[in-house]
């Protein structure tokens, strides 16, 4: 077996990049409704226009940055993108302490943060597939999978303490600093990073440019099919998240630490399954292992329907999370290191930006969609019907994992993004 330090100490400062970021994004995962809620009293519609118009919003402002970064150097992009959220969001603490913090702003804020990390995300796909060799990419993808479930774990109960301590704006200062952190991050890699060689064909600029992610994705038979699968799935997975909270939270009587505790501890699955995806890619096959966790953790959700209260329902929910934790972690890395391989070298960052902001906006509309169905016809139903459509999702799964890795891009461009990068 190799050793860890195999990948380098370019990846690993890129690693660490990520971590700290994500645990900082995690600290402050309820820092912008508690202080919409808190400091500015806003309602419930406030709050629901937060949570998804920030994200939508922010994913339309990424679509034309996708075809932007793809002929610029990735760090540079990276260490931008962390810049402009750590202004944005110091902005934030800053505005409170003068007194003239706005639901305008928080609104603001989440819209250029969204729309940062889509960029950020696409050049991070590019700078990964450069930095490291491509069988070492499911190892890669499991590191950033592992990191994301930890924090996932970690990150709010601290935050929850640190806004109970402290209030929710000093969480926002914690979020800002740690883009402070992964931007030296990300400049301490070291190396050169030649710009990226623009084919001539596509030095004019036309509106259709913007497009060319989704043509890309759309036009490969091995990603295709990923990308709606995972688009319905995350969807519907989203969908439910705010129902079972109401329900729950309410109709069941769950105290808000057991509501916690239910999807908290399942988040430890997500471990398990960034760790278990090279043996089994290795066992059985990547694109075989991947087949099969897609599907299984399409088979959990059903379960959320029928949870009831007390400790049984307790139980319910956090197995039927840890089953679709586990299997969605081992997917995820699987997916990771898959999409980078069959993608060209010269369309990488379209294509994750394509397919960030697919998945980002999709889920924004399901989520609305599937609140208005639990108006009429009740949350339990509402989650019931998601949980059925996600026993569909496998099906398009049978054709995206069984083509050969798309070829390299031009010498050019290959070399550009072969090359080590600062």
């Amino acid at each position: 077996m190799r050793a860890k330090s195999s990948l380098g100490r370019p990846f690993g400062w890129l690693w660490g990049a990520y971590a700290v970021s994500t645990f900082g994004t995690w600290l402050a995962f309820d820092a912008f409704p508690l202080i919409a809620i808190l400091v500015l009293h806003a309602g419930p519609a406030q709050v629901s226009i937060l949570a998804a118009a920030g994200t939508a919003v922010g994913a339309a402002v990424a679509v034309p940055l996708g075809p932007w970064v793809e002929f610029r150097r990735k760090r540079p992009v990276m260490v931008a993108m962390d810049l402009i959220r750590f202004a944005a969001l110091t902005s934030v603490p800053v505005a409170y302490a003068l007194g003239w913090l706005g639901f305008a702003q928080l609104l603001v804020v989440s819209v250029i943060v969204a729309a940062a990390g889509i960029t950020f995300t696409a050049a991070a796909g590019a700078c990964l597939k450069a930095l490291v060799e491509p069988r070492d990419l499911i190892v890669a993808n499991g590191r950033f999978e592992a990191t994301t479930w930890t924090a996932s774990v970690v990150g709010p109960p601290l935050g929850l303490a640190a806004i109970r301590l402290f209030g929710p704006v000093l969480t926002v200062v914690a979020d800002a600093a740690s883009y402070l952190l992964s931007a030296l991050g990300i400049r301490a890699i070291g190396g050169s990073e030649p710009r990226p060689v623009r084919p001539e064909a596509t030095r004019q600029r036309h509106p259709g440019a913007v497009l060319e992610g989704w043509r890309y994705i759309l036009a490969n038979p091995a990603l295709r099919p990923l990308l709606f699968n995972t688009a319905l799935v995350n969807s519907l997975i989203m969908a439910s998240v705010p129902l079972l909270a109401v329900l729950m939270l309410g109709r069941l009587g769950f105290a808000p630490w057991q509501y916690g505790l239910a999807f908290s501890v399942p988040c430890l699955g997500g471990l398990a399954g960034s760790r278990l995806a090279r043996p089994l890619a290795a066992r059985y096959g990547r694109d075989r292992t991947m087949r099969v966790a897609g599907s299984l953790r399409a088979c959990w959700p059903l379960g959320l329907a029928f949870v009831g209260p007390g400790i049984g329902g307790l139980v319910l929910v956090m197995t039927v999370e840890f089953g679709l934790i586990l299997f969605s972690s081992l997917f995820n890395t699987l997916l990771g290191a898959h999409r980078l391989e069959h993608t060209a070298n010269d369309r990488v960052a379209r294509t994750l930006s394509a397919w960030s902001v697919t998945t980002k906006t999709t889920a924004a509309a399901v989520t609305a969609l599937w609140g208005l169905l639990a108006g009429f016809a009740g949350s339990r139903t509402a989650i019931a019907l998601a949980g059925v459509l996600l026993l569909a999702t496998p099906l398009l799964l049978r054709a995206g994992a069984r083509t050969e890795p798309t070829a390299e891009a031009p010498e050019p461009a290959r070399e550009a993004q072969e090359t080590p990068t600062p």
